[in-house]
Formats: C-alpha cells, structure tokens, sequence
C-alpha cells in the first residue's frame, strides 16, 4: 500500500494544538513557542492549572487552554496536533484527533501495545490523515553522518549497541516491569531499523536485574536480533550501570564486507575501511573520520521539521505510523523473548497483535480497514523507515 495525506498549503506558520502539558509536554512547549514553522495556539489537559502553569513558564499568553482535543482544535482553527500524553492516552487522543480531520505527531511509543499500533495504523488510512511517531533519537548529524558511513561499507554483518547509564528516576519508571527494553531500548532498536533501511525477523533476548539495582523490574537486558539479508543485532543494556556511562543513544559498532564503523552516540563515526579491490583478503585502510554532514534541527526538533516538511510537500516521514509499528514490536518481541526464553519472530507477534486489535476495535469502519489488511506483515513493512 502507498502513504497518502492532504497538503497544507501556504507559507504562514501551521496552527498547532498541543496535547499534554507534563514534564515533556513543556519541553515541547518550549519548542513550538520558538519554531518559526509552527504557531502554538492551543494546549489541552485534563490538569487546566498545570497546563495555564507551563504556559505561564514559557512566556506565553495567547494559547487557547481547554481539555477537549476537538473542542479546542475548532475553537482554534487549528491544522495539525502534538500528542504529548502518557502512552496510556495515545490511542484515543490520536483517534480524537485524526477523525476530527488533523494530522497528529505523536511521541513515541505508538501506543503502549502493538495491537493498539496497528488500530492506529488503521485509524489513519480511514481518516486520511498523517499519523507520524515522534522518534526523537534518529534526529542527530552525526547518526545520520553514521548511516552513510555505514551505506558505504557494504553488506552488514553485525550491528552493536551497547548502553550503559544509571538514571535516578523516582516515580513510575522504577516500579516497572521489563524496565530498560519497555520505556528506553525502543529509541535504540528503532534507530538500527533507521540505519540499516531494513526490519527485523527475530530476537533472543534475557532480562534481568543486578542485584545492586534500585529499579523493581529488570534493568538490564541483552537481545540479539536478526534482520532481512542475514544481519545481526545485538543490544546490551543497563539502567543501574554507575560509572563510565554511554551517551543516550548508545555506543555503536557495524561491521560490514568493505569494513568497519564506530559511534559513539554523539561525536563524528570513525570507519576503517577495506580496499575495495582486496574485501576478501581483508586489507584494511588508515581509519578516517565520518564525513560532516550539514547542520539539521535534532531530536524532537527534527521530528518537528520533518512533519512540517511531510505536511507541506507529501512526502512520507521516517516515522509514519504503519513502518513505527515495527519498532514497537521489537520491544514486545524482545520481552516476550526474555519471559519464554525462546527466540520470538517479529512476524508472529504481529499476527497476535493484528488478532487482538481485530478482537478489541470498537469503530466499525477502523475494523474494517484492519480485515481489508489480511494480514499485518505485509502492511507494517510496506513504508520503509
């Protein structure tokens, strides 16, 4: 199937409602206000004082605040919608949104279930509207300078991520189960589907939690992925690791047929490279350093700019909602695998998820976008990315 939406024509500033004024919420807040893409005119929470509270924060008093998505989009004349809610709320706010005729950026994840992720796949083919996944950690010159790198390497073989850092959250996120792989690895396993250009077949994963962890559930992880053509995927993590920390994006490592290339998650890749006429005799070149590439807007930034880009000129985002599922079904492949302790395939824990969305879709025409699939596979990877 092809990707499609209404244009947004003009040059004036989109007119955006923001949904969630929480801790993110403000950060995006703070965002909009600055964009000279988008102009900021509404805010919506069930918490009016703590919505008027972040407004008051950032300077701002011209912003509609209300906690109906519809009532204040149309007070508003608004265009688009940003969804900053807990991931618990972005099914029905994304439904609310894209059936009163808005394109929605969503933070990730889709939802908090694949089976969710694929109602809102159809949700958005039904209303004809942009559904796009805020995927903020693909959004940095050096992963794309990386990527490149890595393109001209040739095949892949194997793809590392290590991940090491020991946040003090307090809060929710310490009661968790499956911690590391359910609320962070999703930003790692969602940008090896960004730079490799292809999508996973299956993982072994094992959890667990060190026995100096602060966290309830499991803050350590390591799942070992197979990609389309062969490539290997393999994450190490842990969310109680003090001391010599990774950036927030990881480390990186690919080896490939023409080499190998490093990153590690914030500085310029370094790729040692083999003579191109010698791969087979493995002769390796002096290392060199990954090309610059140009400035872009990064992290939830660049999100931002690419929705407004996809909006203005059709062109389908890296984060659409029918390729994100993917993502998302690595992490509940991964924490299914660590509960079996068997390998899972990507494929059948979109086929269980497909069956409960068929199960669970209470709007008539959604179900009906969902059995016209047949089958998720095939709709899932139809838009690479």
């Amino acid at each position: 199937m092809s990707v499609s939406f209404p244009l947004i024509a003009g040059t004036e500033p989109l007119r955006v409602v923001q949904v969630g004024a929480g801790g993110m919420g403000r950060a995006w807040i703070r965002l909009l206000a600055s964009s000279p893409d988008v102009a900021l005119v509404g805010l919506v929470d069930l918490n009016v004082a703590a919505a008027e509270s972040a407004l008051a924060d950032a300077g701002l008093t011209d912003v509609v605040v209300g906690t109906s998505v519809s009532e204040i989009a149309s007070a508003t004349d608004a265009q688009a919608v940003v969804n900053v809610t807990i991931p618990a709320a972005h099914h029905p706010v994304n439904v609310e949104a894209l059936f009163a005729g808005l394109p929605v950026l969503c933070e990730k994840p889709v939802a908090p279930t694949v089976a969710q992720g694929l109602s809102l796949a159809a949700a958005a083919e039904v209303s004809g509207q942009l559904l796009m996944i805020s995927q903020s950690r693909r959004y940095y010159r050096t992963l794309s300078a990386f990527k490149a790198e890595v393109a001209s390497l040739g095949d892949v073989g194997v793809v590392t991520t290590d991940f090491f850092k020991a946040p003090h959250f307090g809060g929710f996120r310490e009661e968790m189960d499956s911690v590391l792989l359910v609320d962070m690895a999703i930003h790692q396993f969602d940008a090896v589907r960004y730079l490799l250009d292809r999508d996973p077949v299956s993982v072994y994963c094992e959890e667990f939690n060190p026995n100096w962890s602060w966290y309830s559930g499991d803050a350590a992880a390591t799942a070992v992925f197979e990609f389309e053509g062969g490539a290997r995927y393999v994450y190490t993590g842990s969310w109680c690791a003090d001391g010599l920390e990774t950036s927030w994006n990881g480390s990186w490592r690919v080896n490939a047929a023409g080499g190998s290339s490093h990153w590690d998650g914030e500085g310029e890749p370094m790729t040692e490279r083999v003579d191109s006429a010698a791969v087979g005799d493995a002769a390796v070149t002096d290392a060199v350093a990954g090309g610059a590439s140009a400035a872009v807007a990064e992290e939830i930034g660049g999100a931002l700019a690419e929705f407004v880009h996809a909006l203005r000129t059709g062109t389908v985002p890296s984060g659409e909602v029918h390729s994100n599922v993917y993502s998302l079904a690595m992490v509940e492949a991964a924490v299914l695998s660590s509960s079996t302790g068997a390998k899972v395939r990507i494929a059948d824990v979109l086929d269980a998820a497909y069956a409960e969305a068929l199960t669970a879709e209470r709007r008539p025409d959604v179900r009906t976008a969902l059995e016209g699939w047949g089958s998720p596979l095939g709709v899932a990877a139809s838009v690479v990315g």
